[in-house]
């Protein structure tokens, strides 16, 4: 039975067995009080377990380190904390910050959520998403619509529904001692649909250089035992500190390392273990990178290490992915990720990112790609938080980054470009309720190295080295 056959099944039959044992739980749900009923220990799905901010209960409140304040000790500090995502996958009443702010300076408006179906609602099954939709002007107006390789709101000078997203989760909670069985399954529309794209799954469902589509990023069984949780499945890879869920970031735009250095969805088995109170391994196959499908019968690897201190302000994470990833199985890509995060005050976080990869070429050479980035994010009041982003990323022989979505299955974009890719972005998170953040943002980017085999610039309909972004976003979630 191949790994996508089994995970489906497992998917099911997890949702169905964790469905029964919440039915004859000594311990009932109480209705309305959704964020009790995720509990603290929920995988949020595109953070690693461990790190457990949640895609669920909506709005929770952000403590000083930008973690669950009920979250416990060892699942916090795995990397740093985004601005205040909805609660969805387990973060209990005290959901995850980057602007670092106190639990009492949360707005103190009650959060909505959407009604749930007292079915599933009685299986402990929770239902929950939001939508995320917004507009970037290029001072270069380019002729031909797009940003270049910015992600992903690439589209310029016009209007993106970027994620009309739904979630199913029945979180798995042992509280380190116990069994427990869930699953979860995710469904996206808009824009974002062609960063999310993996072989023999939505290339089967979506048009290939459709501008909306649907993507199914995540459908997983995950068995809880102890101090250990197993998943299998289709999953987030969630190497780095930026997520493709919009409520787990602070920007607006990414990084160029998560659009282009790093494995976002995985197919196989991970599991995640607790060694300490500080010290948490995880590690699985998988069948590659944006492969539903196996292209090649041989299997990859992703897995890492995360440490933090006892007063969870500093906290280090490390995943590394390798394996074959050509049809063949012959040529092997590697990378991995580094992640500090460092509170370095209430109201002030630090984060520094490194990736370093490469992958052989059908032509028997060998590419090679590493960048920096940097971050810190200041908590002005209650509502309002500002940011800026600091990016360094060198493509060595132009076999990462090229044009419009030019790594996803079927969407055409320029040929790569060997060279060194700089951004700075600074902006705003305005919160004016629980369910709604607006992310204002300037961003300039800037290209130094050769023009590709095309003879083309990557900005600017090919003719420019730097372009400049003024770009804002709303994310309302239930």
């Amino acid at each position: 039975m191949r790994v996508i056959d089994l995970a489906s099944f497992v998917v099911v039959l997890g949702l169905l067995a964790g469905s029964a044992k919440a039915q004859t739980s000594a311990v009932p749900n109480v209705p309305g009080d959704r964020a009790a009923q995720v509990g603290p220990d929920v995988d949020q799905g595109y953070l690693p377990s461990s790190t457990t901010l949640s895609f669920s209960a909506v709005n929770a409140s952000p403590t000083a380190d930008g973690n669950s304040a009920a979250k416990p000790a060892a699942a916090q500090g795995d990397q740093a904390a985004p601005p205040e995502p909805p609660s969805a996958t387990g973060a209990s009443a005290a959901g995850a910050s980057a602007a670092g702010a106190s639990a009492a300076d949360a707005p103190a408006d009650k959060p909505w959520t959407i009604p749930q179906l007292k079915a599933l609602e009685r299986m402990g099954i929770l239902t929950t998403g939001w939508l995320e939709q917004g507009v970037t002007f290029n001072a270069l107006s380019p002729h031909d619509g797009w940003n270049g390789p910015v992600a992903t709101n690439d589209l310029s000078n016009n209007y993106e529904l970027n994620q009309f997203w739904l979630t199913f989760v029945r979180p798995v909670k042992t509280d380190g001692c116990g069994f427990d069985v869930g699953g979860r399954i995710d469904a996206c529309y808009g824009t974002d649909w062609r960063y999310g794209d993996s072989l023999g799954l939505e290339s089967k469902i979506d048009a290939a250089n459709g501008l909306y589509g649907l993507v199914i990023p995540q459908f997983y069984a995950e068995v809880g035992y102890d101090d250990l949780t197993v998943k299998i499945g289709h999953y987030a890879a969630s190497m780095g500190y930026e997520q493709v869920p919009a409520p787990a970031n602070f920007f607006y735009s990414h990084s160029y390392e998560l659009a282009y250095a790093e494995i976002i969805l995985a197919t196989g088995v991970q599991a995640d273990y607790k060694l300490s109170e500080n010290w948490s391994i995880n590690g699985g196959i998988n069948t590659g990178w944006g492969m539903f499908e196996d292209n090649n019968d041989k299997m990859s690897f992703l897995g890492g290490l995360k440490w933090h201190n006892t007063s969870d302000k500093t906290s280090v994470s490390f995943e590394i992915t390798a394996g074959p990833s050509d049809p063949a199985g012959e040529n092997h890509l590697y990378d991995y990720a580094l992640v500090l995060k460092q509170q370095l005050s209430e109201k002030l976080l630090y984060v520094a990112q490194h990736n370093f990869g490469g992958a052989e070429t059908a032509t028997g050479g060998y590419g090679i790609w590493y960048g920096l980035d940097q971050y810190l994010i200041y908590t002005i009041n209650p509502k309002l938080s500002a940011g800026a982003r600091v990016e360094w990323f060198r493509d060595e022989e132009g076999t990462r980054v090229a044009g419009v979505g030019n790594l996803n299955d079927g969407w055409s974009g320029l040929p790569g470009f060997a060279g060194t890719f700089s951004e700075v972005t600074t902006g705003l998170n305005w919160r004016p309720c629980r369910n709604l953040v607006v992310r204002p943002e300037l961003r300039w980017d800037w290209y130094g190295g050769t023009t590709n085999v095309a003879g083309q610039l990557p900005f600017g309909d090919g003719l420019h080295a730097s372009q400049f972004l003024f770009a804002t976003d709303a994310v309302f979630t239930f």
